[in-house]
């Protein structure tokens, strides 16, 4: 199940948001109407994804997303508004690195999807890096192995000649193991 803060300073927006997401996603929701409150909340819990209010009085949603990204850098950040400027748009997604900017009022389908995608691209991200840290720790191991046997060949040479079949199999010479 996916964490949801939203942050907006007024109440309507926060209830309408909450009961469009509980309804149509089963997300869990947590709605802050004061940034300080909501970027405490952020340094006890991890979120998935931040949504907020561009203006807010005691600090823009963009100074609250980017406070955000560096508690949660995993996170993904939206900023809901119903000002259109283009350089706080510009600001918002060269310093916060929001995903989307959201125009209130909202279509409830268009909102969904796009946090929905947000999420994808998040699981995404999250299993590719996964991934590359299990491939570099197995190249780690192979390499500590390698490091070893070449040690143990080198101490043991004669243990290592091998003669091999046209076919990939091993010759054994039943003279070299005669007793004499």
């Amino acid at each position: 199940m996916y964490r949801i803060m939203i942050v907006d300073d007024e109440d309507n927006i926060l209830n309408a948001l909450r009961r469009l997401f509980v309804k149509a996603t089963g997300w869990e929701i947590e709605t802050y109407n004061n940034a300080a409150d909501a970027l405490k909340r952020a340094t006890t819990c991890p979120f998935d994804l931040f949504l907020s209010d561009f203006r807010m009085p005691e600090i823009n949603g963009v100074e609250f997303l980017t406070q955000a990204k560096e508690l949660q850098p995993d996170s993904m950040r939206f900023i809901l508004s119903g000002y259109t400027d283009l350089d706080a748009l510009l600001g918002a997604i060269n310093e916060a690195n929001i995903f989307r900017f959201i125009n209130k009022p909202w279509h409830d389908g268009e909102l969904i999807s796009s946090i929905q995608q947000a999420l994808e691209i998040r699981d995404v991200m999250m299993e590719n890096r996964f991934l590359a840290n299990e491939v570099r720790e197995q190249r780690e191991e192979l390499e500590r192995r390698k490091k070893a046997l070449n040690s143990f060949r080198d101490e043991h040479p004669d243990l290592f000649k091998v003669a091999w079949g046209d076919d990939g199999s091993i010759i054994i010479n039943a003279k070299d193991y005669e007793k004499e």
